[in-house]
């Protein structure tokens, strides 16, 4: 399956693992990049020393082009790390806040491509004026932080926009092969899976996170301030509820991040080890999370997604009457 995608990343599938903070690691990230998807190092909860062990730790396990994605919420870090990547040998860069022009210099520079996460139309415009060279568009149905606007209407609205300049990802409650085909009829030229993902033995996840993904419902997660001062996408439990009935405790990003912190409900970067309280810690997860009951490697998530996307365009273009 070849898209435009395929052909700027360097890779054999249009499927990409999101970046995701507290999970995304050498073992999943490579992993996806041996299946031929794309793997990308979740940095925005490590330190510029843990990234450059994690980069390390992926060259490590395979060859095959991998990248990292950082929130830009810490612009003293920026540049720095910019040089990190360049120096670590990824050859993407994801930033989920926008991302500033003298840091795509810096990337592009060193031969590193650089995309930005766009919940809006206007953001995925910017982004590409800016010189990102793809942009991915993530629906509100996302698990962690998240915006307004479905999937559905967003990624053809941003094709419209800017697909002809650059490809567009496809992000937001895609878990299996039916999305990939849903997101290139859409106009999009690949998936960006974050959920489904967890749910496999090679991601870093901190206690009981696995399992609330594999007994989750559909309807089982919620938009919250809670965890953050942002609005974040997570499985629905007591520290939620607690917010929904305490609003006069929120306060904005990050003073949130340090209560819930204080309050046992969100430990950035734990791992099994960690000790949470799993009625009230931050797992978050998209709205596809009631489809997913098994762990499932994340090389094989690849083939299948592949797999099942070229089955469901074949079955599309059967079931159409002429």
């Amino acid at each position: 399956m070849r898209t435009r995608l395929t052909q700027m990343l360097g890779i054999e599938h249009p499927v990409m693992l999101a970046g995701m903070g507290g999970v995304s690691y050498q073992r999943v990230v490579a992993a996806v990049s041996d299946a031929g998807g794309f793997g990308t190092l979740g940095a925005a909860t490590m330190s510029s020393e843990q990234l450059d062990a994690e980069m390390r730790g992926v060259r490590e396990l395979t060859d095959k082009p991998f990248g990292v994605d950082l929130l830009a919420a810490l612009p003293e870090r920026m540049v720095g790390d910019a040089h990190k990547v360049v120096e670590g040998g990824a050859s993407l860069f994801v930033a989920g806040l926008g991302v500033p022009r003298d840091v795509i210099k810096v990337l592009h520079d060193g031969n590193v491509l650089v995309a930005s996460m766009c919940g809006k139309v206007r953001h995925a415009l910017a982004a590409v004026e800016a010189g990102c060279d793809f942009v991915i568009a993530q629906g509100t149905e996302a698990g962690g932080h998240t915006g307004t606007v479905a999937t559905m209407p967003l990624v053809p609205q941003i094709v419209d926009a800017v697909g002809e300049r650059v490809p567009v990802v496809a992000a937001g409650g895609i878990f299996d092969g039916r999305g990939l085909a849903a997101a290139i009829a859409l106009g999009a030229d690949g998936v960006w899976l974050g959920t489904r993902f967890i749910a496999t033995p090679e991601a870093r996840a901190v206690t009981g996170y696995k399992d609330a993904l594999l007994r989750a419902h559909e309807d089982d997660t919620v938009i919250s301030r809670g965890f953050t001062g942002k609005t974040l996408r997570a499985i629905r439990n007591q520290w939620t509820r607690y917010i929904e009935e305490h609003p006069e405790e929120l306060s904005k990003f990050p003073e949130q991040m340090g209560k819930a912190v204080a309050a046992n409900a969100l430990h950035l970067g734990g791992d099994e080890n960690t000790p949470v309280d799993p009625d009230k810690e931050c797992y978050p997860s998209g709205q596809g999370v009631g489809a997913i009951d098994e762990l499932i490697p994340a090389g094989e998530i690849v083939r299948r997604i592949v797999d099942e996307a070229e089955h469901a365009l074949a079955r599309a273009a059967s079931t159409v009457v002429r």
